[in-house]
């Protein structure tokens, strides 16, 4: 079987540090197991055996039965699927969480064994990985895999598979298993996994998108108003308003009748709009006091005619 779905860490490991572990630790009881201890110790020191549930010796192999595999065949499927289901759950939940949830999901299978097929020594690491396998198809049940590197199948298919292949064998065979496989320790596994997943808050937090935004939980400013912009008016109506004011300051300062100053010299009469811009000019240059009785009258009449034409 291959994997083939998209994957969303494309620039990390492909093994998290998790599933490397579990991966080295049952590698590791294996070798121990085939050179050191061999085959029947190891499963009758780790393995759990029912009818040694009173002593002592299993309040230990509860937990250490799925680091103990019959073969190297059953060591390799069940660390091929680990490595192919497991670090994206890890990534996802976090390496506690998973650790936490693939003992859980052994305790599933353990319980299961002793409940129904108790006669045999149960050791592997499937109802571990069964539980790993639910919890990908749960998260990302679209994803393809290449069954065989040849048929295509979705996540939440392939595990639906297996579950009625165990339900099926296992039925058929409640003496352990057709052909020493402990179906019901895969069922136990995928059950535990189930109901983990499913209850709260635990649970259902570990089923939430992965994608979490990393910026600080900052309350939003409350929205400020926007000014609205003024209509802008025409150039005509911009130059009456300015020769209005000016002429209302104009009269407040005759108004005011200050000592007259010398006369300046007249200002030719031309055209209304140049002696207008003159009279304006001798303002800015020598204050509104300069200008005479002719051109304060001159400059109120452009200002009626200005009115006049609104």
């Amino acid at each position: 079987m291959s994997f083939s779905a998209t994957e969303e860490f494309d620039e990390r490991p492909r093994t998290t540090p998790a599933v490397q572990w579990l991966i080295w630790i049952n590698i590791l009881v294996y070798l121990l197991q085939v050179t050191l201890v061999g085959t029947p110790d190891m499963e009758r020191w780790l393995g759990f055996e029912a009818h040694d549930l009173a002593r002592l010796q299993s309040l230990w192999t509860i937990l250490t039965y799925m680091f103990v595999h019959a073969s190297l065949w059953h060591l390799a499927g069940n660390m091929v699927m680990l490595w192919v289901f497991g670090p994206r759950v890890e990534r996802a939940w976090g390496s506690g969480a998973f650790v936490r949830y693939y003992l859980l999901c052994g305790l599933g299978g353990w319980l299961a064994h002793l409940l129904i097929a108790r006669d045999y020594t149960l050791v592997g690491a499937s109802a571990a990985i069964y539980g790993v396998m639910l919890a990908y198809a749960v998260r990302w049940p679209d994803d393809e895999f290449q069954l065989w590197f040849v048929v295509p199948v979705q996540a939440k298919w392939l595990v639906a598979g297996c579950v009625a292949i165990d339900v099926v064998l296992g039925a058929s065979s409640l003496d352990g298993g057709a052909g020493g496989v402990a179906h019901f320790a895969h069922l136990g596994g995928l059950l535990a996994g189930w109901l983990y997943l499913h209850t709260p808050p635990a649970g259902l937090d570990l089923l939430r998108s992965p994608r979490v935004s990393s910026a600080p939980d900052v309350p939003d400013e409350p929205p400020r108003a926007v000014p609205r912009a003024l209509p802008r008016q025409p150039r005509e109506t911009r130059d009456r308003h300015d020769t209005d004011e000016i002429v209302a300051k104009s009269k407040a300062a005759v108004a005011k009748r200050p000592a007259p100053a010398p006369a300046p010299r007249a200002v030719p009469r031309g055209r209304r709009g140049d002696d207008i811009n003159a009279l304006l000019d001798k303002i800015s240059r020598h204050g509104l006091d300069s200008l005479t009785s002719d051109e304060r009258r001159l400059l109120e009449e452009a200002s009626r005619r200005l009115r006049g034409s609104e």
